[in-house]
């Protein structure tokens, strides 16, 4: 009786699988079986399907983006994170304008076509500060992508930055939880965060989001409420990484999460969402040596090296043991042009606008979404 019911547990997942395969749809009963009993053939059989949908959207190519890592100065007490506002610990810094003109001009003679200007939500860089930043480097690279990811901002403030000339705006949503979310979060909006990412939308960037994969007493459950809406804001990209503990956090002492739960989820957005961009992050590498060419197997295909000084590197700490804090952008770039080619994919240096459509209207999707994902009159076997 236990082997029948395993055979049909294990056919089971395989048709949830096959049916993202086939229309980018499931339900939440069905994603949360799937996830509750993942076995390793059906991970394999899984992360094979997101690289086949990947492939048959992007080809072999694997976007990359320069990082330049700006400040690390932060008003939000994020209790997982190594630059919260709190953390005494921190060696707080400010790049200058020169500074990041100096990186996007390096990142520009490297062949990057897009800058991804990360820090936290410093007060110091404000709209006209933004706005000074964005026109100096669209000024020098007129033909280069520009991605923000400053945090939270006004409807205003983000109007103003994408007035000035920028593109793009990543915006993790961490996790799609409330009550999850806001113990993560002190005196944060749950509500908040998720209209900044439509407020995003509206104005008219490439809209990037994203969560954590291990966080604690985060459950399978509530991974499928991150499936369920991504799947709902349809962003352009989706961020996804392990959580790292970091050693001056209250979380110092959590277990952290793992590739194959990442990589998992990765795939599971590569089915629901076959034309979003979706990264290999730093921090899947920085838990196994090959973690990003894991990541791109299993339907990543974005990159993003480290175009910051190398002198505030090691101070961009967002978790424990970051890597290539001392490599040099050159380094960077070689090094991972080499392990894409080696893992079997292509480099593209082109701006790598997501397929996704930025005026897209999602009623249309939603209302298929409804009808399709239903659980087809399956009986789990647990």
């Amino acid at each position: 009786m236990l082997k029948k019911n395993y055979k049909e547990k294990n056919m089971t997942v395989r048709y949830i699988i096959d049916k993202l395969y086939n229309t980018s749809f499931a339900s939440r009963e069905e994603l949360v079986f799937l996830l509750n009993h993942l076995t390793k053939k059906d991970k394999e059989y899984l992360t094979a399907k997101a690289h086949e949908v990947s492939l048959k959207n992007y080809g072999d190519k694997v976007y990359i983006r320069g990082l330049i890592e700006f400040t690390n100065y932060c008003k939000r007490d994020c209790v997982y994170c190594g630059i919260r506002a709190s953390n005494k610990l921190a060696d707080r810094y400010r790049l200058t304008l020169e500074d990041i003109l100096d990186c996007a001009d390096i990142g520009n003679n490297l062949g990057y076509k897009t800058y991804v200007l990360q820090g936290g939500e410093d007060p110091y860089f404000t709209d006209e500060r933004m706005v000074e930043i964005i026109t100096a480097i669209k000024k020098r690279h007129p033909n280069n992508a520009i991605t923000l990811s400053l945090g939270e901002r006004s409807y205003e403030s983000y109007k103003i930055m994408f007035e000035a000339g920028a593109d793009r705006y990543l915006l993790r949503h961490e996790t799609a939880s409330k009550n999850l979310y806001e113990s993560l979060h002190p005196k944060a909006s749950f509500e908040e965060r998720r209209q900044c990412l439509y407020n995003l939308r509206e104005i008219g960037y490439q809209v990037g989001s994203g969560f954590m994969v291990g966080l604690p007493k985060q459950s399978n459950e509530d991974l499928v409420e991150d499936l369920m809406f991504i799947k709902e804001l349809k962003p352009h990209m989706c961020g996804i990484g392990p959580f790292i503990p970091h050693k001056d956090t209250p979380l110092s002492m959590e277990i952290g999460g793992s590739v194959e739960k990442t990589t998992t989820m990765m795939s599971l957005i590569r089915l629901m969402n076959p034309k979003i961009l979706l990264p290999s992050t730093t921090a899947l590498g920085s838990i196994d040596p090959l973690g990003r060419e894991k990541g791109l197997k299993a339907g990543g295909n974005v990159v993003m090296p480290n175009l910051s000084p190398t002198t505030v590197r090691e101070k961009y700490s967002l978790y424990n043991g970051k890597i290539c804090t001392g490599d040099e952008a050159a380094e960077c770039r070689m090094c991972i042009e080499n392990r894409i080619n080696k893992a079997g994919f292509t480099l593209e240096i082109s701006r790598g606008d997501s397929l996704v459509l930025k005026d897209d209207n999602r009623t249309e999707e939603l209302e298929k979404y409804k009808n399709i994902s239903k659980v087809d009159n399956l009986t789990f076997k647990f």
